[in-house]
């Protein structure tokens, strides 16, 4: 058996070897952002349940591995991948084997140049001005130790940017891959999505895995909505689900901006997702939408913070557990509403069904409100399959593994629903069919 490392003894340890395989790729300012963030990595203590911000969440099982952050280039086919594309129906899409840029598996529609699909090290070395502008300024990493990790270790991510007054109607789907070799890899994508005024695309997110062994995704995305401009963004997380998953999206909105997000989690042991959007201008919207289903042992948390720093700006939050086996669920959401921020509309709810005795959820709510003409609500709810439901459906006949199946789609609905793209509608709607629908 292979002796466990301490895990930040361990990542710090590398950190040279890491800087080498970049051949000197990387600009002065990337290096330095590396060097601070390694800096505050070292500082900054691993969170324990003692952390009020992750008192639910035991991270021990991640540290029993010595996860290694100089990954390795792997080739595989297309035919590999068709299943996670969605039967290719996008035009544009970039794609990621074990966090490294793959040329031959993306596809571009031949947009034009000023419209960039790209890899983030291409950013890097071409010293984009948006890529200075925006690149580490919203996920900071002095107080957040594995947002210091990815920076540190960042070398290849998504770079998307939409110029002002453009609409790109086919989604772009930025698809990341791991092939679970046996070396346990610490996978690192970094993404920078930048929407100009007046702009509007749709970008989908996909972590996927091809076999089921151990290894640890570690991602920060950042993303910038412009005055006027509308994002839709989807995140489906379906990794090994012998893996690790912590993500952390950072949303900055600005003047009657609108984001809408749908967020999925399927997969992995653990897995860990803080969302945080910012109004920094007046007029702006934000949807969050998720859902995640646990069976098993396994382990999800999703922490989510709204910054209503400006007026006249609405929130509407809903996200959705599906609990099985002695899973665990975890929902934290604020809404923080600041002095000023007057004419705030914000809303928030977390429901959650239980399948089994032993499955556990601990959700909690908040707002935090400093400005008196506001209208703000929230609420959570835990509890079972409708017995009166049950009852009506299997009196008409249908089976009970099919009346719960019919159950749980039509409590995970209004999040699949929420869904514009209707290849991944019919995706989700398959792996709920899967999951539940035993008589089929």
């Amino acid at each position: 058996m292979t002796e466990v490392t301490d895990f930040k003894e361990l990542i710090i340890s590398r950190f040279g070897e890491f800087v080498k395989s970049l051949n000197g790729s990387s600009p002065v300012l990337v290096n330095s952002i590396r060097n601070e963030a390694l800096e505050s990595f070292s500082r900054i203590k691993l969170p324990t349940t003692k952390d009020e911000e992750w008192r639910f969440t035991n991270i021990s099982p991640l540290l029993r591995y010595n996860f290694n952050p100089v990954v390795e280039k792997h080739e595989i086919t297309a035919k590999e991948i068709a299943h996670f594309q969605f039967k290719n129906s996008f035009k544009n899409q970039i794609v990621f084997v074990d966090g490294i840029y793959s040329d031959r598996l993306s596809l571009s529609n031949g947009l034009d140049k000023i419209i960039k699909i790209e890899n983030l090290s291409v950013a890097f070395n071409a010293n984009h001005e948006l890529f200075q502008k925006h690149y580490n300024k919203y996920a900071g990493f002095q107080d957040n130790v594995f947002s210091a990790l990815n920076t540190a270790y960042t070398k290849d991510g998504a770079f998307i940017y939409i110029p002002d007054n453009r609409y790109i109607e086919d989604p772009i789907l930025v698809l990341f891959i791991s092939t679970s070799s046996n070396n346990q890899p610490l996978i690192q994508p970094r993404n920078l999505f930048i929407a100009g005024t007046n702009s509007k695309a749709t970008i989908i997110e996909h972590y996927v895995s091809l076999e089921d062994n151990v290894y640890f995704t570690n991602a920060v995305t950042e993303i910038v909505v412009g005055d006027n401009a509308t994002i839709n963004h989807i995140k489906i997380q379906e990794e090994s689900r012998s893996s690790f998953h912590i993500s952390r999206t950072e949303i900055d909105q600005e003047r009657n901006s609108n984001y809408e997000s749908a967020s999925i989690s399927f997969g992995a042991e653990i897995s860990r997702e803080d969302i945080s959007s910012r109004f920094n201008g007046e007029g702006g919207e934000c949807t969050l939408n998720g859902l995640y289903l646990t069976d098993g042992t396994q382990l999800h948390d999703t922490h989510t913070m709204i910054d209503h720093a400006k007026p006249y700006c609405n929130s509407h939050e809903h996200f959705k557990g599906i609990l099985d086996g002695k899973s665990r669920g975890v929902f934290n959401g604020k809404v923080m509403v600041r002095p000023n921020a007057q004419k705030t509309n914000a809303f928030q709810e977390n429901n959650n069904i239980i399948l089994s005795n032993e499955a556990l959820v601990n959700t909690k709510p908040q707002l935090e409100i400093f400005a008196d003409d506001v209208k703000c609500s929230h609420g959570a709810t835990i509890g079972q399959l409708d017995d009166e439901s049950m009852f009506y459906l299997k009196s008409r006949g249908i089976g009970e593994e099919t009346a719960r199946t019919i159950l749980i789609h039509a409590f995970a609905s209004d999040v699949v629903k929420s869904i514009k793209v209707d290849s991944i509608k019919k995706y989700l709607e398959d792996i709920l069919d899967n999951r539940f629908n035993k008589e089929s």
